[in-house]
Parts: structure tokens; C-alpha cells; sequence
């Protein structure tokens, strides 16, 4: 074996959502947070395009991520389906967590790869970030709200328009028990071809 196989698996199998109000105060350092954007970067990406971008929010800059979440809420949200309560977890996210970082994705020129394929790539940088986070015993929540997805949100950005805001990963560390998680089994999801 060329690594050692049995800790990765620990890792994958161990990564888990843990939401920014199960967060503790305590910072996580710049440094840890260049080792996951450092391995976000070594994701598969077709054509080596790269288009993961990431605009990472720590300390005060926070409160602007928060303003315009909740800007973005409050006018995106229909009178019918807005809950005061929902707009106060959205504004309270980026306080509760010592990080966040917004995804994004960046479509290059190559029109041959289309546009799946980079938001894809985008996703495995995530879950390259997320399984770093894991190793560092520090909780990872990638929220994907529909009031990111508009021009506005691409503006506050400074995102071009072809580009995309995919989410906003939170990162803490958690004040719980490291939740544990089940999948079903691969009989359940896979066919078998011979």
C-alpha cells in the first residue's frame, strides 16, 4: 500500500455536516485555513480549468457577508414564505463561525467543457476542504442558499457574469460530540455490470 488506507477511510467516513450553532468560539488560524484551500486546489478538473474560486470572510469582514445575506433575503423572499427566524440564522452564521468561505465558480473560455464539469470540479475542491477539516477535528457546513444564486450576489462578489456563487462553507469548531453517520450499503446503489 502506498498510504495508509484505513485512515482515509476514517476520514471520508467521518466527515460530517455540523452546523455553525453547534460552533465554539475558538479561532481557526489562517494557516489551517490555507491548508484547506491549498488542497481544495488538487481537485479533478477537466481540462485543468481550475474554476473553483473561493473569497474567504474572517473576523470583522464577516458582518459584510452577513448584511448581504440577509439583504439578499429580505428581497428575495416572498412575503408568504418569509420567517423572521430564517432571516436570523442567516445573519447569525457568519458570527457563529470563525470562517467562511464562499464558493464559487469561475467559467473559463473552453466552451467544449461544459458548465456541469466546472461546477463539479468545484464541488470535489469542497469536499477536498471538507475532509482537511475533518482531519483537523474543525466542523464544516456547506450551505447552499437559493438567495445566493443572482446577479447581485455575483456583483457584491466582484464575479463576472458567467461565474457562479455555489454556496458558503462555514467552518468551526464544534462544541458537540463529533456526530456519527450511516450510508446504505452499496447493494442498495449499485448495479453490476460484467
Amino acid at each position: 500500500m502506498k498510504y495508509n488506507l484505513s485512515e482515509i477511510t476514517e476520514i471520508i467516513k467521518n466527515r460530517r455536516t455540523i452546523y455553525p450553532k453547534f460552533f465554539t468560539s475558538r479561532k481557526v488560524h489562517k494557516e489551517i485555513v490555507e491548508h484547506l484551500l491549498n488542497n481544495a486546489t488538487w481537485a479533478p478538473t477537466h481540462g485543468n480549468t481550475q474554476p473553483w474560486r473561493f473569497k474567504v470572510f474572517m473576523g470583522e469582514s464577516r458582518s459584510k457577508l452577513s448584511n448581504k445575506l440577509g439583504d439578499l433575503y429580505k428581497k428575495n423572499t416572498p412575503r408568504e414564505l418569509y420567517k423572521d427566524e430564517k432571516f436570523e440564522k442567516i445573519i447569525a452564521r457568519p458570527f457563529l463561525s470563525s470562517v467562511s468561505i464562499v464558493i464559487c465558480m469561475e467559467r473559463g473560455g473552453n466552451e467544449k467543457i461544459p458548465e456541469i464539469e466546472e461546477i463539479e470540479a468545484v464541488a470535489c475542491a469542497v469536499q477536498n476542504m471538507c475532509l482537511t477539516a475533518t482531519a483537523y477535528g474543525i466542523g464544516s457546513f456547506w450551505s447552499s442558499p437559493k438567495i445566493i444564486y443572482n446577479n447581485e450576489m455575483n456583483t457584491f462578489l466582484k464575479l463576472k457574469e458567467k461565474d457562479k456563487c455555489l454556496g458558503v462553507l462555514y467552518l468551526g469548531y464544534p462544541s458537540i460530540e463529533w456526530p456519527k453517520g450511516q450510508r446504505k450499503p452499496i447493494e442498495y446503489i449499485t448495479d453490476w455490470n460484467e
